[in-house]
């Protein structure tokens, strides 16, 4: 039986070396790829391939077409609107649960996570990273699995726009204006605020990708 979990393990490698090809835009938007290339590669058989390339598909950041390939996906104007729209729906809700709820423990872990972001800024990449750390925290507070799961599988989307936002001359001191107001109204306990505070930060990324 526990042969059975290695093809299983390889094509889900497969999927995260390629994930994160696009998001580094090593495979760029709208391009092809070219699967006998990656394979050889990588060392392995087309079915690893095409199985990783499924996963891709599932989350959007890949288009497959019927004898012809897969290719990195293009998200249009209107994707990342309805991208946005649902994060903010979603994240603000789970901020404003966690206002509400969080424990001393919880609201001395955002404060330090914060406090990381400020020490960050002038580095984008790890800016970035704690950025998205911050926001995936306050999900996991707010303990919602199916909430949780939405917004992973909406930020593998988002990813592909994020050197066209978060990278945005004076975009990074915006968000981290944003982000001390948020949790100044989380760490006051006001739900109202929070949500308010997170929704207006997700409206302010949106229109700094446009």
């Amino acid at each position: 039986m526990p042969a059975s979990l290695a093809p299983r393990a390889l094509y889900e490698e497969v999927a995260e070396r390629l994930r994160q090809r696009i998001y580094q835009r090593e495979l760029e938007p709208g391009s092809w790829i070219d699967e006998m290339r990656i394979a050889e590669e990588y060392g392995i058989s087309r079915t690893p391939m095409r199985e990783a390339l499924k996963v891709l598909a599932a989350e959007g950041l890949v288009t497959m077409k019927v004898r012809r390939g897969a290719y990195v996906t293009e998200v249009s104007e209107k994707d990342l609107r309805d991208v946005y729209h649902l994060l903010a729906l979603l994240e603000s809700d789970a901020a404003a649960v966690v206002a509400e709820r969080a424990t001393p423990e919880q609201r001395q872990a955002l404060q330090a996570l914060h406090d990381e972001l400020e020490a960050s800024q002038a580095q984008r990449e790890r800016f970035f990273a704690v950025n998205e750390r911050f926001h995936l925290l306050l999900l996991e507070m707010a303990d919602n699995k199916w909430r949780s799961q939405m917004v992973a599988d909406l930020r593998k989307v988002m990813k592909l726009h994020r050197h066209a936002s978060l990278f945005k001359t004076g975009r990074i001191g915006a968000s981290l204006a944003e982000h001390r107001a948020i949790l100044e109204a989380l760490l006051a306990g006001n739900a109202a605020l929070t949500r308010e505070r997170m929704n207006q930060h997700f409206h302010n990324g949106l229109q700094a990708a446009g």
